[in-house]
């Protein structure tokens, strides 16, 4: 497995006192971009503040970014920005509870972010690569989109009129019920 392209690791008994800001290098964005399929990742940081919470440190913040991708309609170029907060929980590998592969189990919100690491670190760069891989919007579509639509001759679920033997039976009864 190779490094990860944003890689900051973290130990929990040195947290830092005060928030802690990252920015990624242009070459890190650059290879997240390729790993999740986008033509630029132009701006990423993210800011975290750390607490303790028995064992597990509690990473809480915000993760800013500037996404370049193609429109899923029109293939043209287009840009966003995304912000999405951050709320992660480290624990040290074991401390979670062991599931058999078809139980089915119930999960709090608490539980949704849990990520287990080995060793003395953590590795809160690749947290943060993930939490912007979720927010990227594969089908995200540029302002021209219902334009091309139009010309293409494609048309919504919510403008096409009902049409086959079921509707035109509807169409009658609506008739001979007024």
């Amino acid at each position: 497995m190779s490094a990860p392209e944003l890689s900051r690791p973290v130990k929990p008994r040195a947290l830092p006192g005060e928030a802690l800001v990252i920015e990624a290098s242009e070459a890190e964005r650059a290879a997240l971009a390729q790993r999740f399929g986008v033509t630029a990742i132009p701006a990423l940081s993210a800011t975290i503040d750390f607490a303790k919470d028995e064992e597990a440190v509690l990473a809480n913040g915000t993760l800013a970014a500037t996404i370049a991708q193609p429109c899923a309609v029109t293939r043209e170029e287009l840009s966003y920005a995304v912000e999405e907060p951050l709320a992660l929980r480290f624990v040290p590998a074991g401390s979670l509870p062991e599931h058999a592969p078809d139980e089915e189990i119930e999960l709090d919100s608490e539980d949704l972010d849990e990520i287990e690491y080995e060793g003395d670190s953590f590795d809160l760069g690749e947290a943060i690569a993930q939490t912007l891989a979720l927010a990227i919007d594969p089908y995200r579509e540029g302002p021209d989109a219902d334009e091309a639509r139009k010309k293409a001759g494609i048309v919504s679920d919510e403008d096409h009129a009902p049409s086959g033997p079921l509707a035109e039976a509807l169409a009658g009864l609506k008739k001979d019920g007024q």
